[in-house]
């Protein structure tokens, strides 16, 4: 189960993080609205632990943006505010639940057992498709005119977030804090091993898309005929 958390407050981050991390949950932080809202709506979270006074833009702000965009994912607002027309402000607003500062990391544990186990926040897998390419992210299984694989975890993301954006040029930055997460302090060059190993993959099974690098920036997922001629600076080796 991956949450993401979204607090200014980097003592606190850090500590919710390392308890949820050795009670078996995969945890993204990050410290501003702006990054969290990017967070939120690069990855598909179980659940998100939202602080409501964020720099950049506040967690109302965020909360609401999430909704409009009709990202469902669960939301715990986790804040000091806390008058009841603060709690109701934040219920009506779209969060799944409401939690004061300072809080127990066991009492925080539960409403995310309570939020994630809720009927309408069941979310079946969706597989994702391109030119007959089919991925399975949460069984990270890829497959192609009758053949398949077991991809490792970062393969699978690496991939997944390459069918959500096909045909974009994808920065480096982004593609690291999408699969490794974005606080992660992963070397830059693990991003071209896993390139590498995700093109011997599709090559194996005659996959009808490519990884192109666009140097200095990034790299994109092509289809036949999906792009023009590519220039000069780009290259589908590693």
């Amino acid at each position: 189960m991956r949450i993401l958390m979204i607090e200014d407050d980097k003592d606190l981050c850090k500590n919710i993080t390392l308890a949820l991390k050795q009670a078996g949950y995969e945890t993204d932080c990050c410290h501003t609205g702006t990054d969290g809202l990017f967070l939120a709506r690069s990855h598909a979270y179980d659940a998100i632990i939202l602080d409501r006074l964020l720099p950049e833009a506040d967690g109302m702000t965020v909360l609401a943006a999430l909704r409009r965009q009709d990202i469902s994912t669960p939301v715990i607002l986790a804040t000091a505010l806390d008058r009841l027309n603060d709690r109701i402000d934040g219920l009506d607003a779209g969060a799944d639940d409401y939690l004061v500062k300072p809080y127990a990391v066991e009492e925080l544990m539960a409403r995310l057992r309570a939020v994630t186990r809720r009927p309408g926040n069941l979310q079946l897998s969706n597989r994702l498709s391109l030119a007959g390419l089919s991925l399975d992210p949460a069984q990270h299984q890829l497959e192609y005119g009758g053949s398949s694989f077991t991809l490792s975890k970062k393969e699978s993301a690496l991939l997944e977030f390459f069918l959500r954006n096909p045909r974009q040029i994808l920065p480096r930055n982004r593609i690291l804090s999408y699969v490794w997460g974005f606080c992660s302090e992963v070397e830059d060059g693990n991003l071209d091993n896993y390139i590498y190993f995700l093109r011997r993959r599709l090559k194996a099974i005659d996959a009808p898309v490519c990884l192109t690098t666009i140097h200095g920036i990034g790299y994109r997922l092509d289809t036949p005929g999906g792009n023009a001629a590519a220039p000069a600076q780009e290259r589908t080796d590693p």
